[in-house]
């Protein structure tokens, strides 16, 4: 087997191409999900409390430089958003697929169905 196309074989398993869709779709969703975050939320919720509460200008100076404390807080209720945000997400997609289950049952095969009906015939004489 070449190198080519052992190669070829690798790129085009499975788990391969699903990974790298998932890759792309996961950075073109990151981009959705920061919108929402610094254009939609922050301004309506949080702007105002941070700064009010000046986080990103809390720092300490010290002999080797400001240690800038405020930014590394401001980053981290950032990130607490985007996890709640994405939990909001998965939430709904998890309940809109319970839904999608629970609202139409497959009906049984034909091979049931009539070994159903040979049951009840039996069962009648």
């Amino acid at each position: 087997m070449s190198f080519l196309s052992e190669f070829k074989q690798f790129a085009m398993r499975g788990n391969v191409l699903d990974l790298a869709i998932g890759v792309i779709i996961g950075a073109s969703f990151e981009k959705i999900v920061s919108s929402l975050i610094e254009d939609v939320i922050t301004p309506l919720l949080l702007k105002p409390a941070l700064e009010a509460a000046h986080l990103t200008k809390l720092q300490d100076l010290t002999m080797f430089g400001s240690v800038k404390y405020g930014v590394f807080l401001a980053a981290t209720i950032n990130f607490i958003l985007v996890a709640f945000v994405l939990f909001l997400v998965v939430k709904a997609v998890n309940a809109s697929k319970k839904a999608e289950e629970a609202a139409s049952p497959p009906p049984p095969p034909a091979q049931e169905v009539l070994l159903t009906e040979i049951r009840d015939l039996l069962k009648n004489k």
